[in-house]
């Protein structure tokens, strides 16, 4: 018979942490919690094998799991003394999704389960404490009706508000038993007016109820949304946890809080964390109450600390901070409920830290011998880095603050603002620049979060959901600004005597929570110390080399900065668009006279010899890659009717002459046309002009630096072998030209694009005329799937949504296609040529999974972004690591 239910607690613990994939992460951290002696609530969880189940059975569950779920609550009561459903003594329980990753908010949860109008009278008796009782019904009609039952969440708080309006009550806690009771009736018929149906009563109808709703709840929308953000797949599912409940809304003796053991936003070794006396579950993130800091510290004037008010389950949790960072040797996000002095942990789980913060935090962990250079290394998200390049708020720049909030998580952004997830996400995709701001953020945001620049919430302390959730996308975020006034009707946010309406700019600086107005000019980061260590780890592991694309100096320099070692791809074509010398091009183009293209070719030539100079100066003696011209020329040509008039006159030809040239170039599927080493064949003059301009400025810059000079010649869009032997026989005749003139010598290596699916099949034949490849995996992937990167957006998404494709290939590689075509490339090229260099400078090249397939196959380096060129050292490390591994010789 399969196991579906797993209890916890109490010494009986089924599970470990190494069975997150079937417990969740949760019900895993619950088990391994209390198997070491910590204070955990007994409980049991549902696996993720029965989500899975409940799916490919049309939401019937296995036929064993209910008499498993009742075998494992009686276990609980015999744990608590208490009974489920009992009059005198009830039960109450939890119960909370847990996939095996965390997916904070996205996932429905159900308090105080086991209540009705008899156990809340029972409650209040055991208690000593009729308030308490009733406010734990209230809370579980107002969830269950919400989560389980599809009322909308507004409508519970529409009523106690008017309620408060109407007693003239500003805080929940001074609320009385009887007035809560009338709460709960207004309540019970909101749900029957809305649902249909009248709220259950039956504690075992109510635990059914929260289960079903948890495991439904893995496939909302914003649970949908956020898997598609952080590429987790459906299949996985989640699990349930049911919990025996601990209070923390009994009196001045209770608490409930959420901690880190260090500073998720910048890693430093500090207790960090919120709490609030008297209340329960999601209070101290939902915002709707200003939390209280957790030590006396980091306390400002009239804070409470709990270092003060509750010290006894203060000095506890200090020392469960130690205990679980030592035992799972990672910075861990705590939830825990303090009822009647007595602490009990709720959740661990790692905990969600900026790019910055997982850098400190790994790099300190090694140092104090928690974790090893190599942990630290893979500890850090490749990917994460681009957090770290991210601008900061010129000091010298003028700025009108308008308030500040906390701190959420850094960087700094400005925008539009807009005030809603939908409008965000719509300026967004027509490329505007927005802020999101919101009273305080749910769930339900999380797409207009991915799509905002940065967020700002009225609401909310560092462990609220905006809060969250933005350093998790390395998204901006002030929170809990609370002088701002937002008003959705009228689209207006203010803040004193300052009104600003929807699409007007502001601000966000999320290392100090400032709000300034308008458009702040921002600097380039400085990278720390802890970046550079970090680095140098990772490049003492890993075997691939990393270039940059780069052709502009800029380009080339920032890629200098980022530790490339060289350029993997200087696409000339770029240079040729410069207002100073597109002239040239499109008369060298359009000219039917030899002599008139020759000059205009010539005229070219120095443009050339000066770029590419600039780029070998920056690399100083490091390896550049240049690729002949490689687009089809009709993207060259003029189009507006002043563009074509200007042409005309340089060539003494008439508008109708050029307009009919232009139209007799054109191509009606040019990226399959006339283009790369074909244009090269056909136009041989343009490219012994690039060559000739790479040499000259390979030998005037070795001159002037007094170091070899490495140009690489790659010569694009080969299909045959007799395509890559005449191109190269034509580019070392320019050579040997060039050279006899400078009476020099130089090394110089001449290679190919493998971006066309022949080109890999046929690796072994081209190969004889190539001293490298570099595979073009942008081109073979759309002459692999047959798409048009360009034009796919269209329906890519929907691929991706309905898993006819695991990703988008133009963004992780196709390892079964287009990546068993690299592999095909990379077996025959060196069947030829076992010495043959090969490299990839496709936009993969910056891609942490496609760098893993790169390594597995044996590239000798990669090529990306300069501002990817971190996240690729980083992720060529990692990758190191893993294969090293795989063989059975750990690092």
């Amino acid at each position: 018979m399969t196991k579906w239910v797993y209890s916890f607690g109490d010494g009986l613990n089924e599970g470990r942490a190494e069975m997150r994939n079937l417990l969740g992460g949760k019900g895993a951290n619950l088990a391994e919690m209390a198997a070491n002696g910590l204070p955990v609530p007994p409980g049991f969880t549902i696996t993720t094998e029965v989500c899975s189940a409940f799916y490919e059975n049309g939401r019937k569950y296995p036929a064993e799991l209910e008499a498993q779920v009742n075998e494992a609550l009686r276990r609980v009561e015999q744990s608590m003394g208490l009974r489920f459903g009992d009059a005198t003594a009830p039960l109450l329980v939890s119960v909370r999704s847990g996939a095996r990753v965390s997916m904070p908010g996205m996932m429905d949860t159900v308090l105080n389960l086991g209540l009705n109008d008899e156990t809340v009278e029972g409650l209040a008796r055991s208690s000593g404490d009729a308030r308490f009782a009733w406010d734990s019904y209230r809370r579980f009609i107002q969830m269950y009706g919400s989560v389980v039952m599809g009322v909308p969440h507004h409508h519970f708080e529409d009523v106690l508000e008017q309620f408060k309006r109407a007693s003239r009550v500003e805080d929940d806690t001074a609320i009385t038993a009887e007035q809560w009771r009338a709460i709960v009736a207004d309540y019970r018929h909101l749900i029957s007016t809305h649902a249909g149906t009248e709220f259950p009563t039956s504690p075992q109808d109510q635990l059914w109820g929260a289960i079903g709703a948890v495991f439904g709840s893995w496939m909302n929308p914003r649970a949908n949304t956020y898997r598609k953000l952080h590429e987790i797949p459906a299949s996985w599912g989640t699990a349930v946890n049911v919990q025996s409940m601990v209070f923390g809304n009994m009196g001045d003796d209770c608490a409930t809080g959420v901690c880190f053991t260090r500073d998720p936003s910048t890693g430093e070794n500090i207790f960090y964390g919120e709490y609030l006396i008297n209340a329960q579950g999601e209070d101290v993130v939902a915002g709707i109450r200003t939390p209280q800091p957790m030590a006396c510290a980091r306390a400002e004037a009239g804070q409470h600390p709990m270092e003060t008010t509750l010290p006894q389950a203060y000095a506890e949790l200090l020392r469960v901070r130690s205990v679980l960072e030592t035992h799972y040797k990672d910075m861990q996000d705590i939830e825990f409920t303090v009822q009647r002095n007595v602490l009990y942990i709720l959740q661990t789980r790692s905990g969600k830290r900026t790019a910055a913060a997982a850098l400190k935090i790994a790099i300190d962990m090694a140092r104090e011998g928690l974790i090893t250079q190599e942990d630290a290394i893979r500890r850090v998200p490749a990917s994460s880095l681009d957090q770290l390049l991210h601008p900061t708020l010129d000091p010298k720049a003028e700025r009108v603050q308008l308030t500040r909030g906390l701190p959420a998580s850094p960087g700094a952004a400005a925008g539009a603002v807009v005030f809603s997830a939908e409008e965000c996400e719509a300026r967004a995709a027509k490329g505007e620049d927005v802020i999101l701001v919101r009273i305080e953020t749910s769930p339900e945001d999380v797409h207009g979060m991915h799509a905002a620049r940065g967020v700002l919430t009225t609401r909310g302390g560092m462990t609220s959901h905006a809060a969250v959730v933005a350093r998790g996308m390395g998204r901006v975020c002030v929170a809990g600004a609370g002088s701002i006034h937002v008003d959705y009707a009228a689209g207006t946010m203010t803040i004193g005597a300052h009104t600003i309406a929807q699409g007007e700019w502001i601000t966000l600086d999320g290392g100090t929570g400032a709000v300034y107005l308008g458009r702040v000019p921002t600097i380039a980061p400085a990278l720390s110390d802890d970046f550079n260590t970090l680095m140098g780890w990772a490049d003492s592991v890993r075997r691939l080399g990393v270039r940059a694309n780069a052709e502009t100096p800029d380009d080339a320099a920032t890629a200098r900065r980022f530790g490339a070692e060289g350029i993997g791809l200087a696409r000339t074509e770029h240079m040729f668009f410069g207002p100073d010398r597109i002239g040239l091009v499109r008369q060298m183009i359009i000219a039917d006279d030899e002599l008139v293209r020759q000059k205009a070719i010539a005229g070219l030539l120095p443009f050339q010899r000066d770029d590419f100079a600039s780029l070998f100066r920056i690399m100083a003696g490091l390896p550049v890659t240049v690729r002949l011209l490689d687009p089809p020329l009709h993207e060259f040509l003029p189009h507006e009717e002043a563009e074509m008039a200007e042409v005309a006159q340089a060539l003494g030809k008439s508008v109708e002459e050029v307009r009919a040239r232009c139209a007799a170039l054109a191509e009606t599927n040019p990226m399959l046309g006339h283009r790369g080493c074909r244009l090269g064949l056909t136009s041989p003059e343009i490219y012994a002009m690039q060559v000739r301009a790479l040499i000259q400025a390979a030998v005037i810059v070795e001159k002037e630096l007094g170091k070899p000079i490495r140009p690489e010649i790659m010569i694009p869009l080969v299909a045959t072998q007799a395509e890559l032997a005449t191109t190269r026989r034509a580019a070392e005749d320019e050579i040997a030209r060039v050279l006899k003139e400078e009476g020099t010598n130089l090394n110089y290596y001449i290679g190919t694009m493998i971006e066309l699916p022949r080109a890999a099949i046929q690796a072994d034949k081209i190969a004889e005329y190539a001293d490298f490849f570099s595979f073009g995996t942008n081109d073979l992937t759309q002459t692999t799937f047959g798409l048009s990167r360009d034009d796919a957006g269209s329906f890519l998404p929907y691929y991706v949504d309905n898993g006819l494709l695991p990703r988008d290939p133009f963004v992780s590689i196709d390892r079964d296609g287009v990546g068993a075509l690299v592999r095909l490339g990379v077996e025959r090229g060196r069947q030829t040529c076992p010495d043959l260099k090969l490299g990839i400078c496709g936009e993969h090249g910056g891609d942490p999974d496609s760098i893993a397939f790169f390594e597995e196959v044996g590239l000798d380096y990669v090529s990306c972004s300069p501002f990817r060129v971190p996240v690729a050292r980083l992720a060529a490390a990692q990758a190191a690591l893993a294969t090293r591994n795989r063989v059975g010789n750990p690092a």
